[in-house]
């Protein structure tokens, strides 16, 4: 046994992914709410993420960030949840996993804060343009019930809530390769009760 696990999140952040990859694990965690500018930059969290943000896991003595990376780590560090494919079967797993944690949350990024990358320069971004972007992970989603296989895997929790984030905020438009492909995994009773559990955080408006 590794030991406990704790999870350092803020219900209106990317921590919204990793809650979900948790409560797919059905395992026990402890859930430590940070503030934006308070707590989240506080010496003792600092510690755990010296990036000042969230989320974060501790587990036993392994700390890990970046949600891909705890989605990742988990899925290998609690097997019997079968969120990872045998290791001879994860290059789709793999590639998309990362391909939404580099090119889609950069290019998304970039769109946020209205950052356009000139055509003779694409070839220096990872992304290279939003359109051939979006069109990639389109395409890997197109008539496939799961990301990188026949079954579900870490990395449609973290593909899955990339795009519901872009869809949500308007960041791209619908299609019907999204609709397709999130519509059941919406229904998930994980997703559904990670979301329940986040909205119950968010502190509640004056």
């Amino acid at each position: 046994m590794a030991g406990p696990l704790v999870f350092y999140t803020n219900p209106q952040s990317r921590g919204q992914i990793v809650r979900w990859m948790l409560e797919e694990l059905g395992v026990p965690y402890e859930t430590v709410v940070l503030d934006y500018g308070t707590t989240m930059k506080a010496p003792d969290y600092l510690a755990i993420n010296p990036m000042g943000k969230v989320p974060a896991i501790r587990h036993g003595a392994q700390v890990v960030t970046e949600s891909a990376a705890i989605c990742a780590y988990l899925a290998d560090a609690f097997p019997a949840a079968g969120l990872a494919p045998a290791p001879a079967d994860r290059g789709a797993y793999y590639r998309w996993l990362f391909f939404a944690a580099g090119p889609i949350e950069a290019v998304f990024t970039a769109r946020a804060i209205g950052w356009e990358v000139p055509a003779d320069k694409q070839g220096m971004a990872g992304f290279g343009s939003f359109e051939a972007t979006i069109e990639t992970i389109a395409g890997a989603v197109a008539g496939q019930p799961f990301i990188a296989g026949e079954r579900f895997s870490a990395a449609d929790v973290y593909v899955a809530s990339v795009l519901d984030f872009m869809l949500g905020f308007g960041m791209i438009s619908p299609r019907p390769e999204f609709d397709t492909y999130l519509g059941p995994l919406r229904e998930r009773p994980a997703y559904r009760r990670a979301r329940q559990i986040d909205a119950t955080l968010v502190p509640a408006k004056d």
